[in-house]
């Protein structure tokens, strides 16, 4: 397996790209005190090593008319189904998260719906009718979303071992 280093220099680029995906990599430099060249050097090891995953836009959801947000626990009537589940739930486009948890459910989600109503269709509809699913269980319904970030822990560890081969 092929292993690389995480150095100072690629959290500080990592950090910054994190907060701003955006930012011109001219700026990254000179924070960084490098050539423009050896940023985008770096950023391109980085996705190599899997480290960076790409780069998105955030769409404020309320504004585009889905204005429900829940978190609902899946129970699976055989742990065997677990991938074509996921399969499947990949297909709604509403579910925006997936998470592969312990426990009584085997999984949980996050999904956005344009009201109760509409969230109700998605669950009896949609969900539900997935083969493998033996029942589901809405905990929350999100008021509104405080924060949104991403990890950012780059200051702890002077150096991190990045498995090029392992899978996300």
């Amino acid at each position: 397996m092929a292993q690389q280093r995480i150095d100072r220099l690629d959290k500080k680029i990592l950090q910054m790209i994190s907060q701003d995906a955006r930012i011109p990599f001219l700026e990254v430099a000179r924070e960084c005190n490098v050539s423009g060249a050896a940023i985008h050097q770096r950023i391109q090891k980085l996705r190599n090593m899997g480290v960076l995953i790409g780069s998105e836009f955030i769409v404020d959801t309320y504004k585009i008319g889905y204005q429900t947000c829940a978190y609902i626990g899946i129970m699976l009537s055989d742990v065997k189904m677990f991938n074509s589940v996921v399969e499947e739930l990949k297909k709604i486009p509403e579910v925006v998260e997936c998470h592969y948890t312990t426990g009584k459910y085997a999984m949980f989600i996050k999904m956005y719906a344009k009201d109760n109503r509409h969230l109700l269709r998605l669950i009896l509809d949609k969900i539900s009718a997935i083969p493998g699913i033996s029942g589901t269980e809405t905990f929350q319904l999100s008021l509104d979303e405080i924060f949104h970030r991403q990890l950012s822990v780059f200051d702890v560890d002077p150096e991190v071992e990045v498995d090029e081969n392992e899978d996300n």
